[in-house]
Protein backbone atom coordinates (compact mmCIF):
# COMPACT_ATOMS: atom_id res chain seq x y z
CA UNK A 1 0.00 0.00 0.00
CA UNK A 2 0.99 3.31 -0.62
CA UNK A 3 2.20 5.75 2.24
CA UNK A 4 0.48 9.51 3.52
CA UNK A 5 3.39 11.55 4.16
CA UNK A 6 2.80 14.59 6.33
CA UNK A 7 5.55 17.18 6.67
CA UNK A 8 5.39 20.00 9.56
CA UNK A 9 7.48 22.88 8.64
CA UNK A 10 7.72 26.57 11.12
CA UNK A 11 5.80 28.67 8.56
CA UNK A 12 4.25 28.24 5.39
CA UNK A 13 7.19 29.72 3.16
CA UNK A 14 8.92 26.10 4.20
CA UNK A 15 5.69 24.17 3.31
CA UNK A 16 5.94 25.37 -0.23
CA UNK A 17 9.90 24.39 -0.39
CA UNK A 18 8.95 21.41 0.74
CA UNK A 19 6.28 20.81 -1.81
CA UNK A 20 8.98 21.75 -4.18
CA UNK A 21 11.57 18.94 -2.93
CA UNK A 22 8.11 16.23 -2.92
CA UNK A 23 7.93 17.07 -6.72
CA UNK A 24 12.20 16.54 -7.55
CA UNK A 25 12.16 13.52 -5.60
CA UNK A 26 9.51 12.16 -7.52
CA UNK A 27 11.59 13.31 -10.73
CA UNK A 28 14.52 11.69 -9.59
CA UNK A 29 12.76 8.60 -8.76
CA UNK A 30 13.41 8.73 -4.90
CA UNK A 31 9.50 8.25 -4.61
CA UNK A 32 5.97 8.24 -6.43
CA UNK A 33 4.42 11.45 -5.55
CA UNK A 34 0.15 11.06 -6.39
CA UNK A 35 -0.80 13.83 -4.81
CA UNK A 36 -0.08 16.92 -2.51
CA UNK A 37 -1.63 19.98 -0.28
CA UNK A 38 0.14 22.45 2.15
CA UNK A 39 -2.46 23.05 5.45
CA UNK A 40 -1.24 26.11 7.41
CA UNK A 41 -2.44 27.13 10.53
CA UNK A 42 -2.67 30.64 11.10
CA UNK A 43 -1.49 32.94 14.32
CA UNK A 44 -5.30 32.73 15.56
CA UNK A 45 -4.52 28.95 15.33
CA UNK A 46 -7.06 28.72 11.90
CA UNK A 47 -6.10 26.03 10.01
CA UNK A 48 -6.83 26.46 6.23
CA UNK A 49 -5.89 24.47 3.12
CA UNK A 50 -3.27 26.84 0.98
CA UNK A 51 -2.91 24.84 -1.91
CA UNK A 52 -4.35 21.80 -3.51
CA UNK A 53 -2.25 20.09 -6.31
CA UNK A 54 -5.70 19.23 -8.52
CA UNK A 55 -4.56 15.44 -9.78
CA UNK A 56 -7.95 13.70 -10.49
CA UNK A 57 -8.66 10.22 -9.00
CA UNK A 58 -5.01 10.08 -7.93
CA UNK A 59 -5.46 12.93 -6.25
CA UNK A 60 -8.61 12.02 -4.63
CA UNK A 61 -6.95 10.09 -1.10
CA UNK A 62 -4.79 13.40 -0.27
CA UNK A 63 -8.05 15.68 -0.87
CA UNK A 64 -10.04 12.98 1.66
CA UNK A 65 -7.35 13.50 4.45
CA UNK A 66 -6.49 16.75 3.97
CA UNK A 67 -10.10 17.63 4.68
CA UNK A 68 -9.81 15.29 7.60
CA UNK A 69 -6.85 17.28 8.79
CA UNK A 70 -8.36 20.32 8.87
CA UNK A 71 -10.79 19.06 10.57
CA UNK A 72 -8.98 17.47 13.71
CA UNK A 73 -7.04 20.89 13.60
CA UNK A 74 -10.13 23.01 14.59
CA UNK A 75 -10.77 20.56 17.96
CA UNK A 76 -13.34 18.48 18.98
CA UNK A 77 -16.19 20.72 17.15
CA UNK A 78 -14.09 20.65 13.68
CA UNK A 79 -13.53 17.25 14.13
CA UNK A 80 -17.11 16.09 14.70
CA UNK A 81 -17.93 17.81 10.88
CA UNK A 82 -14.91 16.96 9.31
CA UNK A 83 -14.97 13.18 10.40
CA UNK A 84 -17.10 10.34 10.62
CA UNK A 85 -16.88 7.71 12.73
CA UNK A 86 -18.43 3.86 10.70
CA UNK A 87 -17.54 2.04 7.83
CA UNK A 88 -17.18 3.13 4.21
CA UNK A 89 -21.35 3.93 4.68
CA UNK A 90 -20.58 7.23 6.30
CA UNK A 91 -21.62 9.99 4.54
CA UNK A 92 -19.18 12.71 5.45
CA UNK A 93 -15.28 12.16 5.39
CA UNK A 94 -14.98 9.07 7.07
CA UNK A 95 -11.06 8.61 8.83
CA UNK A 96 -11.48 4.52 7.43
CA UNK A 97 -12.42 5.34 4.09
CA UNK A 98 -8.73 7.76 4.02
CA UNK A 99 -7.15 4.63 5.41
CA UNK A 100 -5.75 6.15 8.75
CA UNK A 101 -6.78 6.09 12.43
CA UNK A 102 -7.48 9.10 14.28
CA UNK A 103 -4.06 8.62 16.17
CA UNK A 104 -2.17 9.66 13.22
CA UNK A 105 -4.31 13.12 12.43
CA UNK A 106 -3.57 13.65 16.30
CA UNK A 107 -0.10 13.17 15.91
CA UNK A 108 0.61 15.27 13.51
CA UNK A 109 -2.02 18.48 15.05
CA UNK A 110 0.08 18.54 18.04
CA UNK A 111 2.93 19.03 16.30
CA UNK A 112 1.02 22.10 14.52
CA UNK A 113 1.54 25.23 16.55
CA UNK A 114 0.11 28.49 15.16
CA UNK A 115 1.95 30.05 12.14
CA UNK A 116 3.41 26.53 11.21
CA UNK A 117 2.52 24.80 8.10
CA UNK A 118 2.31 20.98 6.60
CA UNK A 119 2.65 19.43 3.36
CA UNK A 120 0.11 16.66 3.05
CA UNK A 121 0.80 13.76 0.54
CA UNK A 122 0.53 10.05 -0.63
CA UNK A 123 3.48 8.55 -2.12
CA UNK A 124 5.17 5.27 -2.71
CA UNK A 125 8.53 5.21 -1.56
CA UNK A 126 11.64 3.53 -2.72
CA UNK A 127 14.01 4.81 -0.56
CA UNK A 128 13.26 6.81 2.49
CA UNK A 129 16.85 8.67 3.32
CA UNK A 130 16.44 11.35 0.12
CA UNK A 131 12.97 12.23 1.15
CA UNK A 132 13.89 12.61 5.45
CA UNK A 133 17.14 14.34 4.50
CA UNK A 134 15.48 17.11 1.84
CA UNK A 135 12.86 18.05 4.70
CA UNK A 136 14.91 17.80 7.59
CA UNK A 137 17.35 20.19 5.75
CA UNK A 138 14.04 22.76 5.60
CA UNK A 139 13.19 22.38 9.25
CA UNK A 140 10.35 19.89 8.55
CA UNK A 141 9.18 16.93 10.80
CA UNK A 142 8.51 13.73 8.42
CA UNK A 143 5.61 11.73 9.82
CA UNK A 144 4.48 8.82 7.89
CA UNK A 145 1.76 6.31 7.88
CA UNK A 146 0.52 3.15 6.15
CA UNK A 147 -2.58 3.88 3.77
CA UNK A 148 -4.63 1.05 5.22
CA UNK A 149 -8.18 -0.65 3.19
CA UNK A 150 -9.47 -2.23 6.38
CA UNK A 151 -12.90 -0.37 5.52
CA UNK A 152 -13.02 -2.64 2.20
CA UNK A 153 -13.58 -5.50 4.86
CA UNK A 154 -15.90 -3.97 7.06
CA UNK A 155 -18.30 -3.01 4.28
CA UNK A 156 -18.26 -6.44 3.38
CA UNK A 157 -18.83 -7.52 6.94
CA UNK A 158 -21.69 -4.83 7.52
CA UNK A 159 -23.20 -6.35 4.45
CA UNK A 160 -23.04 -10.00 5.73
CA UNK A 161 -24.67 -8.79 8.66
CA UNK A 162 -27.26 -7.63 7.46
CA UNK A 163 -28.17 -10.86 5.24
CA UNK A 164 -27.63 -12.82 8.12
CA UNK A 165 -30.08 -10.73 9.92
CA UNK A 166 -32.93 -10.94 7.02
CA UNK A 167 -32.83 -14.41 7.16
CA UNK A 168 -33.17 -15.07 10.81
CA UNK A 169 -36.44 -12.59 10.38
CA UNK A 170 -37.16 -15.00 7.64
CA UNK A 171 -37.37 -17.83 10.19
CA UNK A 172 -38.91 -15.84 12.50
CA UNK A 173 -41.65 -15.02 10.79
CA UNK A 174 -42.90 -18.69 10.33
CA UNK A 175 -43.83 -18.66 13.41
CA UNK A 176 -45.36 -16.04 14.48
CA UNK A 177 -49.02 -14.25 14.99
CA UNK A 178 -50.21 -12.12 12.58
CA UNK A 179 -49.51 -9.08 14.40
CA UNK A 180 -46.01 -9.58 15.00
CA UNK A 181 -45.56 -10.57 11.08
CA UNK A 182 -46.14 -7.13 9.88
CA UNK A 183 -43.46 -5.55 12.99
CA UNK A 184 -41.03 -7.98 11.22
CA UNK A 185 -41.82 -7.05 7.98
CA UNK A 186 -41.03 -3.61 8.75
CA UNK A 187 -38.02 -4.59 9.98
CA UNK A 188 -36.91 -6.46 6.93
CA UNK A 189 -37.57 -3.52 4.72
CA UNK A 190 -35.81 -1.03 7.10
CA UNK A 191 -32.40 -3.68 6.51
CA UNK A 192 -33.58 -3.57 2.27
CA UNK A 193 -33.25 -0.31 2.20
CA UNK A 194 -29.86 -0.34 3.98
CA UNK A 195 -28.81 -2.33 1.85
CA UNK A 196 -29.81 -0.51 -1.24
CA UNK A 197 -27.63 2.46 0.28
CA UNK A 198 -24.92 0.54 0.52
CA UNK A 199 -25.23 -1.17 -2.79
CA UNK A 200 -25.09 2.65 -4.32
CA UNK A 201 -21.95 3.49 -2.03
CA UNK A 202 -20.37 -0.12 -2.92
CA UNK A 203 -20.48 1.15 -6.72
CA UNK A 204 -19.41 4.36 -5.78
CA UNK A 205 -16.45 3.25 -4.62
CA UNK A 206 -15.49 0.75 -7.09
CA UNK A 207 -15.54 3.51 -9.58
CA UNK A 208 -13.42 5.44 -7.11
CA UNK A 209 -11.03 2.47 -6.73
CA UNK A 210 -10.90 2.39 -10.86
CA UNK A 211 -10.36 5.41 -11.20
CA UNK A 212 -7.13 5.94 -9.11
CA UNK A 213 -6.06 2.38 -10.13
CA UNK A 214 -5.56 3.61 -13.94
CA UNK A 215 -4.47 7.26 -12.83
CA UNK A 216 -1.82 5.73 -10.89
CA UNK A 217 -0.70 2.88 -13.42
CA UNK A 218 -0.91 5.70 -15.89
CA UNK A 219 1.49 8.53 -13.68
CA UNK A 220 3.66 5.81 -12.73
CA UNK A 221 4.30 4.70 -16.29
CA UNK A 222 4.95 8.26 -17.06
CA UNK A 223 7.52 8.07 -14.35
CA UNK A 224 9.14 5.14 -15.30
CA UNK A 225 9.55 6.41 -18.97
CA UNK A 226 11.96 9.10 -17.79
CA UNK A 227 13.57 6.92 -14.78
CA UNK A 228 17.02 5.85 -14.50
CA UNK A 229 17.67 2.21 -14.85
CA UNK A 230 17.48 1.90 -11.06
CA UNK A 231 14.56 3.65 -10.03
CA UNK A 232 13.05 2.24 -13.41
CA UNK A 233 13.38 -1.37 -12.38
CA UNK A 234 11.58 -0.46 -8.72
CA UNK A 235 8.93 1.76 -10.61
CA UNK A 236 8.00 -0.98 -13.16
CA UNK A 237 7.43 -3.59 -9.95
CA UNK A 238 5.66 -1.32 -8.15
CA UNK A 239 2.94 -1.12 -10.87
CA UNK A 240 2.44 -4.74 -10.26
CA UNK A 241 2.36 -4.77 -6.93
CA UNK A 242 -0.32 -2.02 -7.33
CA UNK A 243 -2.31 -3.81 -9.69
CA UNK A 244 -2.52 -6.52 -7.66
CA UNK A 245 -3.32 -4.65 -4.57
CA UNK A 246 -6.28 -2.74 -6.38
CA UNK A 247 -7.92 -5.67 -7.91
CA UNK A 248 -7.88 -7.38 -4.10
CA UNK A 249 -9.45 -4.50 -2.98
CA UNK A 250 -12.36 -4.41 -5.76
CA UNK A 251 -12.86 -7.67 -5.59
CA UNK A 252 -13.97 -7.87 -1.61
CA UNK A 253 -16.64 -4.60 -3.47
CA UNK A 254 -17.48 -7.05 -5.89
CA UNK A 255 -18.13 -9.71 -3.21
CA UNK A 256 -20.68 -7.53 -1.25
CA UNK A 257 -22.21 -6.01 -4.32
CA UNK A 258 -23.36 -10.05 -4.98
CA UNK A 259 -23.96 -10.60 -1.24
CA UNK A 260 -26.70 -7.52 -1.70
CA UNK A 261 -28.14 -9.12 -4.71
CA UNK A 262 -28.84 -12.32 -3.12
CA UNK A 263 -30.10 -10.38 -0.55
CA UNK A 264 -32.55 -8.59 -2.33
CA UNK A 265 -33.58 -10.81 -4.88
Amino acid sequence: MSKYVVVVFPNESSAYEGMTAFKSLHFEGSLSLYGTAVIAKDNEGNATIKDEQDNGPVGTAVGMLTGAMVGALAGPAGMALGVASGGLLGSLVDVNDVGVGLDFLQLVGDKMDAGTAAVVSEVDEYWTAPLDTRMEALGGQVFRRTRTDFEDEQFVQEVQAWNDELDALEAEMQASSDEMKAKLEAKKQSIRKSLEDAKAKGDKKLAQLDGELNAKVAELSKQSADAKAEAKAKIDANISKIKAGYSARMAKLKEAGNLIKEALS
